[in-house]
Formats: structure tokens, sequence, C-alpha cells
């Protein structure tokens, strides 16, 4: 058996990546749009002023999508190096949308992404907008591709095991495209991500605009990112009610644990505000909730009831007991090939395999397992309902104050008001890091709530790792946090440079780039 080191070492890793790699994703996934309209401005009108915006903030984002491609290779290497057995269990499946963003995707932004930086002068207008929508799509169609493969992980979909191969075998391509957990994956991340692009180039023309430099270029800047702000932070908590819907329908223990729901409530379930959580007796001391809004949210319905933690521990003790007999039909027909009644057991049971093996943690036979190690395996199957539940509302507040933010800065644009109200200024400044807490949060509710499983139901995770040292696995993991904090330093040391530099750095001499005093601020700074 595996150890648990091992186990915890490898998954530690492998999310330290995973995290590292997201803090420079939804930067590129949002910024390059803000690129796409701050060109088409400039096509349509011919003011370089939007050149200038398109240039200026495209070398911002070329900083980070250069660091990004760079943590994002080394991740995926980990599916061989730390991952071998998950890699050959579902390989078939995971590789295949890997495959199809590596030769589509990411051939196509990273082509485009040259044109864009040195085609400038040797491009028309219309034909480097062409590229600049490029690089754009093949930005999303990355995260697309990606997402599909991280949404079969959550929703196995479109797929069988086969106990000759001991694989898991895709039986449906389209089913695995177009799997409601991957879409709504897609379509609430992307979102995050332009969100994100527009935080950023709203609070770098916040400070312009409170230093009083580059007032013009700023304003242009602040205009467009919270008109494209808002309406992607309000397309963030429409399409998180419809990822909420996917998670209520495929992953009901994730449900149940996002909402601190121990037991089932009638339909509809309220939704907790906050609560007191007392995970040692499986209750909620206290709480604070509004009726109904959970079960709208998690079931569509006023009907439908939403399965609270012990009523699912005790469904997944039954797959538990189901799965033993899928396990051991498994091994006798590894062993007899024509064992008839060993294929009629493994078919019938086949659904609750994957729960027949979370006994293989504890014990290599489970034919051997007691009921005590059923009792953890059973208690294995929920992850821990604290870090769920308060990661979910900080994300959730997080994003509230986006659109706040978002909507007062509109408002102050459409009113004449832009660049007047330093507090806002000063609020848009300060608020620059939230769009990426949020984003790490979502992915931590999404990757920590799918746990015992690396693939949801099919395949646990200890079972999923390689067979590695934990002295390597130290060592690796030291390198691989240094490298990237190096990195990450390097693309903040670089990000506020050319940020410092402003529109000046271009050379264009259109731009002053040493501050304005403040004595001597326009009025309207």
């Amino acid at each position: 058996m595996i150890s648990d080191h091992l186990v915890d070492l490898s998954r530690l890793q492998f999310a330290v990546t995973a995290l590292y790699h997201f803090l420079f994703v939804p930067l590129t996934l949002g910024m390059v749009w803000l690129l796409v309209i701050m060109e088409v401005v400039y096509v349509m009108t011919g003011k370089l002023v939007w050149k200038d915006m398109t240039r200026f903030w495209g070398k911002l984002f070329g900083i980070n999508f250069a660091l990004g491609v760079t943590t994002g290779i080394t991740m995926e290497f980990q599916f061989g190096t730390n991952w071998a057995y998950y890699s050959h269990y579902v390989g078939d499946i995971f590789g295949a949308p890997l495959a199809i963003e590596g030769l589509m995707a990411f051939f196509l932004e990273s082509t485009f992404i040259g044109l864009f930086f040195f085609g400038w002068d040797r491009l028309s207008k219309t034909q480097h907008l062409l590229v600049t929508t490029l690089m754009a799509v093949g930005t999303n169609l990355s995260a697309l591709w990606i997402l599909i493969a991280n949404g079969w992980m959550q929703n196995p979909v479109g797929a069988e095991f086969s106990w000759q191969t001991m694989r898991m075998e895709m039986t449906d391509f389209w089913s695995v495209v177009f799997n409601p957990d991957a879409q709504a994956k897609f379509v609430h991340t992307v979102s995050a991500g332009y969100v994100t692009g527009a935080m950023f180039v709203l609070s770098i023309s916040a400070w312009y605009l409170l230093r009083g430099r580059d007032v013009e270029f700023a304003k242009r800047s602040f205009r467009v990112a919270a008109a494209f702000g808002l309406a992607s932070v309000c397309s963030v908590i429409v399409l998180g009610d419809e990822s909420g819907y996917t998670v209520g329908e495929a992953q009901q223990t994730k449900m149940a644990a996002i909402e601190a729901m121990w037991e089932t409530e009638p339909a509809p379930a309220g939704l907790k505000l906050v609560a007191g959580i007392n995970e040692a007796a499986q209750k909620n001391d206290w709480e604070i909730e509004i009726p109904y809004l959970m079960g709208l949210i998690g079931t569509r319905s006023t009907s439908k009831t939403i399965p609270g933690i012990h009523e699912i521990k005790q469904k997944n003790r039954e797959r538990i007991v189901n799965g033993i007999q899928a396990v051991i039909a498994l091994e006798t027909l590894r062993a007899h090939h024509d064992d008839v009644a060993a294929r009629v057991t493994l078919d019938r049971f086949q659904a609750d395999l994957g729960f027949g093996l979370l006994l293989k943690k504890y014990v290599a036979d489970v034919r051997q397992a007691t009921p005590e190690m059923i009792d953890k395996a059973v208690d294995d199957t929920v992850p821990h309902v604290t870090p769920m539940f308060w990661a979910f509302r900080l994300m959730v507040g997080f994003g509230f104050a986006m659109l706040v933010l978002f909507a007062l800065a509109f408002w102050s644009t459409l009113k004449g008001q832009c660049g007047k109200q330093r507090w806002l200024l000063r609020a848009a400044l300060l608020m620059l890091p939230i769009p990426w807490l949020s984003c790490e949060l979502g992915w931590f509710v999404a990757e920590y709530g799918r746990q015992p499983w690396t693939i949801y139901g099919v395949l646990p995770t200890h079972l999923s790792v390689s067979t590695l040292s934990v002295e390597s696995l130290y060592g690796s993991l030291a390198g691989f946090v240094g490298f990237y904090t190096v990195l990450l330093v390097v693309e903040m040391y670089l990000m506020v440079k050319f940020a410092r530099l402003g529109p000046g750095s271009l050379g264009t001499g259109r731009y002053q780039n040493e501050p304005v005093h403040a004595a001597h601020a326009p009025a309207h700074a």
C-alpha cells in the first residue's frame, strides 16, 4: 500500500504548482480581450492613443503570458512523474483534450502572439486586429480544452472501465466535450479571468490618475476596464449560479460540504450565510441562513431535496460494500479470464468499483476489510467541511465587493467624474489582488472538494500516485517552490517596472513619464 505521506506530498506538490500557475492564467485570459477592444477602437477611429493603449497593455500581457507558459508546461509533466497510475488508468480520456489543446490552441496563441508584438509595422491595421483577435481566441480555446479535461475529472461521462486493460476507455467523445460540468466550469473560469484583467487595468490606471500623470491615456483605460469589468463580474455571478447547479447534480458531496449541510433539509433548503461548524460532532452549533435559496440554486426547483452529509455517508457505505464485491470479482477475472460468475458480479457492481477501491488505503485484500476500515473509508468520502465552507464564502464575498467597485467605477465614467473621486481611485488600487485571491479560492473549492477522488467516484487519489521516494518528493517540491517563486518575483519586478514607466516607455514621444507634482496636478486628475 502507498503511504499517506507519499500521497500527501504528491498532492501538495501538484497543488503548489497549480496555484502558482493560476496566478498567471486569469490575467492572460482577461487582458487579451481588453487588447482586442482597444485595438478595435483604434481601427475604427484611427486615434493613436488607442494604438498606444493596445501596445502598452500588450507589453504587460506579454510578460505575464511568457511566465504562465513556463509554469504550465512544467506542471503537465507531473502527470507522468508523480501520477503515473492516474495517467495509465485514464490517459485515453484525459490525454485527448490536453493533446487537442496543445495542437489547436497553444500553437495558435503562441504563433499569433509573436505576430502581435512584431507585426505593428508589417501588417495593416485590419490585419493586425485579426492577429490580436486570433490570439485571444487561441488563449480561450486553450482554457476550454484544459477545463474539458478537468470537468471530466469532476464528472466522468462518456467513458467506461475495461477489466481487460485495467483502464478507463472513451465511449463518447462528444459527451466528454459537452460535459455540463466542463462547460459550466469553462464559462465561469474565463469570466473570472476577464474580471482579473479588468481589475489589473483599472487599478494601474487609477494609480496614474492619483499621481496626475498620463491622464488622458489613463482615463480611457479606466473607462474600458470599468465597463468590461462590470459586464464580466456580472457574468461570473450569473455563471457561478450555473456552476452551483451542475455541482448539485454531479457532486452532491461537494455541495453538502460547501453548505455545511449535515442533515437533509426539507425542500427547498436554505442558504447558510455563516455557521459555527463543529466537525467533531458533525453538526453546526449555530447558523444564519436565507430560507429556500440553496434549494433554488442547487436543484432549480422547490420540491427536490439536497442530501445532507449524513445521508450521503449512508449511501456511500452501501456503495463501498457493493464495491467490495466488484473488487473481488475484478481480481478473480484478472486471474481467470473465463470466470462467468465473476463477470456477472462485476457487471452488476461495476458502478461502485471506485468505492470498493477506497478500502485499498487500509487493506491490500478487501476481503479482510473490517467494519472499522469501512467506517474510515466512509469518512474519507467527505472532505473537511470547515475549509470548504469558508473558502467558498470568501470567494463569493470578494465577488460582490468587485461588483460594487466596478459598478461605481462605471457610474463615475457615465457621469463624467472619471478620475475626480480620489477615494474611488484608492479603492480600485487597493482591490488589485482581490481577483487573484478569488480565483485561487475557487480552484481550492473545486479541487479539494473532489477528494478523496482524482476521478470523481472512479479512481481514489491514494491509488493514483507514482511509486516515488519521499526524499525525491521533498527535493522536487523544494525545487518547484524555489523556481516558481523566482518566476513570480521576476514577473512582479517587470510588471512594476513597466507600469511605473507607463506609456512613455513606448518611445512615441507622446507621453510624459515623470509624475506631476500635486501642486501642479490637473484639477480633473
